[in-house]
């Protein structure tokens, strides 16, 4: 099926046979019905690229299926995207076909979006941009309301800002992000919502077990769900390898008035030689992780999974709570994890409708 126009009807259908799939795939270690979040059967990506076709003096939105980049198809409509990205792509395109200095050498669109309606569009070009691109590119951004980013080879110009700001209701209060423009985004905002939103119901809830113990978190990004979790917690300490991400975090952790967490750049396996105390670090030497006594460790990986020191690191706690974008790699590591822990809940998260890809959850404690 062709992902720019899908087919609502068949969506329940498809969404069934993935969580069938998942659920026999998982049944060497537990037996439990998952818990299961559909997403909205449309207009539910917040973030989309599109390649510009250049042909005739015009350029258009296109996309290629995979294996066959010389053969693109154009669309004038791309309904998995959000209704911002389809509101804006007509008028957009108008707008670049109206001048030569927007459309030549235009190769790549990228459009970021959130549920609260901020929006960022990117162009990306294969010739340098200089003033009289960056006077078209500023009337563009007057005309749409929207702010413009340029890129080309070594050279990114941001007009007004190159990021957007969401703002999500997770049971009942308002979380405010900044999501910088080529940094890590949760694709699909619903079920990022319900993703944070089952996260929580995992964690500690009266003040007496919140009491009781820490949380780490490793591949935390910009605070995503750092920050929802920590109202659940005495003590959060999180660690990312990205620095703009980790600066994105420090600001949401400002923007929403969290006072019980801490980022440090760390890889997972960075954190894991901190913890052993295999090495210094100098990013380290004014923080006491002696300090923490972790109750439950969150992990959201990227695609490979978890390491093996991480893996065997992270068995030590009580409770892990593990999200994967990968449930094969996730299955992988539940191999090893399943000797300690026991899975307590069992969620499966539909952030990518229409193809294979799923994401799972599961939180495990300790036999």
């Amino acid at each position: 099926m062709a992902l720019h126009r899908v087919n609502t009807d068949e969506y329940q259908q498809q969404l069934d046979q993935k969580v069938a799939r998942l659920r026999e795939a998982y049944t060497p270690y537990t037996d439990l019905a998952p818990e299961v979040f559909p997403s909205p059967p449309s207009h539910y990506r917040m973030r989309a690229e599109f390649k510009m076709w250049q042909d005739g003096g015009r350029v258009d939105y296109a996309m290629y299926k995979q294996g066959e980049y010389k053969k693109p198809f154009v669309i004038q409509e791309f309904t998995v995207g959000s209704r911002r990205i389809n509101e804006l792509m007509p008028p957009l395109l108008d707008a670049i076909n109206a001048s030569e200095m927007l459309r030549k050498r235009l190769f790549c669109t990228e459009f970021l979006t959130t549920l609260s309606g901020d929006a960022l569009i990117t162009l990306i070009y294969h010739k340098p941009l200089g003033d009289e691109w960056e006077s078209e590119a500023r009337a563009l951004q007057e005309q749409l309301g929207v702010p413009i980013l340029g890129r080309s080879r070594k050279q990114k110009l941001v007009l007004e800002r190159d990021y957007v700001i969401e703002k999500l209701d997770i049971d009942g209060r308002e979380y405010q992000y900044k999501q910088v423009e080529g940094s890590f985004t949760q694709p699909n905002g619903e079920i990022c919502r319900s993703m944070i939103s089952w996260a929580k119901s995992c964690c500690p809830q009266t003040s007496e077990d919140k009491a009781s113990g820490d949380l780490l978190e490793l591949y935390c990004g910009n605070g995503n769900f750092t920050i929802p979790l920590a109202a659940h917690f005495r003590k959060v300490l999180a660690t990312e390898i990205s620095k703009v991400s980790v600066n994105a975090a420090q600001e949401n952790i400002a923007a929403n008035g969290v006072d019980n967490l801490a980022i440090l750049r760390l890889s997972s396996e960075e954190f894991t030689q901190a913890i052993d105390k295999v090495r210094p670090f100098r990013r380290l030497k004014d923080f006491d992780l002696d300090s923490y006594d972790f109750s439950t460790v969150l992990v959201d990986p990227p695609r490979a999974g978890l390491d093996q020191d991480t893996c065997a690191m992270i068995a030590r706690f009580p409770k892990i709570l593990y999200i994967s974008c990968n449930p094969e790699t996730q299955l992988e590591n539940l191999a090893e994890l399943t000797k300690t822990h026991r899975i307590e809940r069992f969620a499966i998260f539909d952030q990518f409708p229409y193809t294979d890809h799923t994401e799972s959850g599961v939180l495990l404690v300790r036999k």
